[in-house]
């Protein structure tokens, strides 16, 4: 199905959003009686806070344009929360809270795959539909059949993750033959590297450097010497954002130099983290979930922006909201669809919903496949090009991180080096 198809085929429900961010009177009946309670943890502190805050932030623009709408199945929603802060050792015991204690009538999860996967016990054992955000991989184990996931990865992350990073570096000339890998030691960056290590085999790309660091690592000066030492052509990172700017702080200061530098970083999609660097983040080529190409500007993405935007700031949120918001707000948007296809709080019929269609949100049209991965793998890489100094406004204009890949979403072309000349 093209694009210009997709667009059109949630055409529907992407007016109806855009109408409802645009302020224009909703026609449906308000909506009345006990309100259908949403329950989740988030982090809210913590070093995953700043994505925590921004997608419960965009979880609550949500609510409020739902229950403008008339609410779900004719009700009002409440979301209730509490802070997981960015510790998976707290999960458990907040969705026991939610559901044993609080008794909520729906289930989301929080921020990221080490706070999604401590939950999926307590959601499995209960027998909740279960959407969570931005994991990888977390109901391989459990292929609990009333579960999706709104990231971009796809089924196959170990193998296909960093695929669009080494098909962009078939740009360079001459062809790369070296590359080094180094990322934190978690789950998301232990996939990270492993599709790196499967996608440098097939393309016979030497290995030259391989590591996987601890989580209490500050100094990363070692790291980037040994691979200044083994001189790649390409520098695969895979971390989270405290190490994510602790290793491009170290490769400036040590001056590390590669055809093709970045990766699975996530961090640099943070509006703190454009803030701080700024025009360093120049020619690095780093994974995403989305930007502001015109390639990718879905029905009522641009809305959505506008309204966020309009209140983060008040609400201690990242301003820019290019990372997490959307995707947490098509999130909610799944949610909606499930339940009011289901036409009821039962859980399993909105988990059998979750299987059987397609979803038309405002990052596009979604399908599941039988474990709630997405059907079609869409991981996201731009390159950094043309920023001046440190202003957050030039992030929101076309052109300053275009994407390399995916074809169908490409808006420009790679420029080799790092860093920027």
């Amino acid at each position: 199905m093209n694009r210009e198809m997709t667009r059109r085929s949630f055409g529907l429900l992407a007016t109806a959003a855009v109408a409802s961010f645009a302020g224009k009177k909703s026609l449906a009946q308000p909506a009345s009686g006990e309100p259908i309670r949403i329950g989740f943890s988030t982090p809210l502190s913590g070093g995953l806070a700043g994505n925590g805050r921004s997608a419960l932030l965009a979880q609550q623009v949500w609510g409020d344009d739902i229950n403008a709408r008339g609410g779900l199945l004719g009700r009002p929603v409440k979301l209730v929360y509490y802070d997981d802060q960015s510790n998976g050792a707290s999960v458990p015991g907040i969705y026991t809270k939610l559901l044993d204690v609080d008794k909520v009538d729906l289930v989301i999860s929080s921020y990221g795959t080490a706070l999604i996967a401590p939950a999926m016990p307590v959601i499995v054992r209960h027998g909740m539909a279960f959407i969570s955000l931005l994991g990888s991989g977390t109901n391989e184990m459990f292929k609990y059949g009333r579960a999706a996931n709104i990231s971009p990865v796809g089924r196959k992350m170990n193998e296909d993750f960093a695929k669009g990073f080494f098909e962009v570096a078939k740009a360079l000339d001459p062809a790369p033959t070296t590359v080094a890998i180094a990322g934190l030691d978690s789950d998301f960056s232990n996939r990270a590297m492993e599709s790196a290590r499967t996608q440098a085999k097939l393309r016979g790309i030497k290995v030259v450097y391989d590591r996987a660091y601890p989580p209490s690592t500050v100094d990363f000066s070692p790291i980037v010497r040994a691979i200044q030492s083994a001189t790649p052509d390409l520098v695969f990172f895979a971390s989270y954002p405290p190490d994510s700017v602790g290793l491009l702080k170290a490769v400036r200061e040590l001056k590390l130099t590669a055809k093709m530098l970045g990766g699975g970083m996530v961090g640099p999609q943070v509006t703190a983290i454009k803030a701080q660097l700024g025009a360093q983040l120049n020619n690095l080529v780093c994974w995403d979930v989305y930007a502001p190409e015109p390639t990718m500007d879905f029905a009522g993405t641009t809305a959505f922006l506008d309204r966020y935007r309009a209140v983060a700031e008040a609400k201690g949120a990242e301003t820019l909201g290019l990372y997490a918001p959307p995707l947490a707000y098509a999130q909610m948007q799944v949610l909606e669809q499930a339940v009011t296809r289901a036409g009821s709080l039962d859980q399993a019929a909105i988990g059998a919903e979750l299987h059987r269609d397609s979803f038309p949100t405002i990052i596009g049209e979604l399908r599941f496949d039988e474990t709630g991965e997405w059907v079609e793998e869409r991981n996201v890489y731009v390159q950094y090009q043309g920023i001046v100094g440190n202003d957050l406004q030039q992030f929101k204009k076309p052109g300053v991180q275009v994407i390399l890949y995916p074809p169908q979403y490409k808006s420009g072309v790679l420029r080799p080096g790092f860093p920027a000349a």
